[in-house]
């Protein structure tokens, strides 16, 4: 496979790199592809980074400098399984191609030399598919990055299958990056992917998050210490929201305040039962819907209770927090997989509900834990947060890697 290619002979501006992340919901797509994207604009002063994606609330992030999005038509998946357009009146077939016409145009105005494709080898719904084809026409190189864990074997190999993915991975990819450890979980185990196309799979290690700068307006986190509860989009995090309120209602003595950043795709009306149980409980819950730069009250609390998302995960290992995982089970098992790969690795501790019990009692006393619980940083993994480094030397391979990237592999949490 060909790693680089030269500059398009109709430009001479530099290196630039085109990164897809289909976002249906949530926001873990967007969030990856933005760290990736960052860590290559920093990497070199003349390479551009576009980010197409569906995410609804793209517009709610900051974007680094040469570092910017275009927003595709969105799209929404229903309680049965299958999906509609979010706000055009269009069916979902004639909104998939009006996206994959947007995505093929956009890749060859932009001409990258670098495709990097979030998940979906085909992208949602096949809208990829022509894209693939010109952007390896053009000699781009194309690679498919995965999070750590994707599913269990077994729904993921039916789900596949179904898609065909493993015909795009064979046919068009150079690379398969995947966003993690190999002590974690192999996320591709037992597919029946060829000899060739798993010598080109490659664990990079974990993305590594800074503080960076308080955000626009930041009023300050909750008087510390506190711990930070976070769901994510928050799209099914109602479930954590009230375990952690059930918690501080039945036990007045945790010593820890608690920060509830609901996510912004939470549903108004639990939002609003959510608030009036909080302000029941004084100043010892304080509740907020959306926070674009999360990791700024992350470091400066004293733990984590979180769902065990991908984001979150490389948040809590990036700023070295012990942490509660409480993961959904479903549609998925991603949570559950990760958080199970965590516990064993002493990496953070998980509470199931069918292993640990619900009850008020068991959130309370994880919380109290927390005080004590060991750190990431004192688990037995090396390089665990290599990503953002590794990745820019896969990329272009000729480029040197900044020296702001080869930092310790746990960066040191905040006082």
């Amino acid at each position: 496979m060909n790693f680089t290619r030269p500059l398009s002979d109709r430009r001479q501006s530099g290196r630039r790199a085109l990164l897809y992340s289909h976002d249906t919901f949530g926001l873990g797509h967007l969030r990856r592809s933005r760290a990736i994207a960052q860590a290559l604009a920093d990497s070199d002063p003349t390479l551009s980074a576009l980010i197409l994606t569906g995410s609804p609330v793209a517009g709610r992030f900051d974007f680094p400098e040469r570092v910017d999005h275009v927003r595709l038509p969105g799209v929404v998946k229903l309680a049965d399984g299958s999906y509609r357009s979010h706000n055009l009146g269009l069916d979902i077939d004639e909104t998939t191609h009006l996206r994959g016409a947007l995505l093929t145009a956009a890749e060859t105005a932009f001409d990258p030399d670098l495709l990097i494709v979030d998940k979906e080898p085909w992208g949602f719904r096949n809208e990829l598919a022509g894209t693939l084809e010109t952007a390896r026409a053009r000699g781009a190189r194309l690679v498919l990055g995965l999070r750590d864990v994707l599913d269990a074997p077994g729904p993921l190999a039916e789900e596949w299958a179904r898609k065909d993915a493993l015909t795009a991975i064979e046919r068009f990819y150079d690379e398969i990056w995947v966003y993690g450890a190999p002590e974690m979980c192999d996320p591709l185990a037992g597919l029946p992917l060829s000899d060739a196309a798993r010598a080109r799979i490659v664990y990079t290690g974990y993305l590594r998050r800074d503080i960076g700068a308080p955000p626009p307006g930041w009023a300050g986190a909750p008087e510390e210490p506190f711990v930070l509860v976070t769901t994510g989009g928050g799209g099914d995090g109602a479930a954590l929201i009230d375990w952690v309120l059930s918690a501080y209602e039945h036990d007045r003595s945790i010593p820890l305040r608690a920060m509830l950043v609901y996510g912004p795709f939470m549903q108004t009306d639990l939002r609003a039962r959510f608030d009036q149980r909080a302000a029941a409980l004084g100043d010892r819950i304080v509740t907020a819907g959306f926070e674009s730069r999360l990791e700024w009250l992350l470091a400066r609390s004293a733990g984590v209770v979180a769902m065990g998302g991908y984001n979150t995960f490389c948040e809590i290992l990036s700023l070295d927090k012990p942490a509660v995982i409480a993961p959904r089970a479903a549609p998925r098992q991603e949570q559950l997989i990760r958080a199970e790969a965590a516990e064993r690795l002493g990496l953070a501790r998980m509470l199931h509900p069918p292993r640990d019990g619900d009850g008020p009692e068991v959130m309370a006393a994880a919380i109290r834990g927390l005080l004590t619980q060991r750190r990431p940083s004192e688990g037995p993994v090396a390089g665990l947060l290599d990503g953002a480094a590794t990745i820019v030397a896969r990329a272009f391979p000729d480029a040197p890697v900044p020296r702001a990237l080869l930092s310790p592999r746990i960066v040191p949490h905040v006082a």
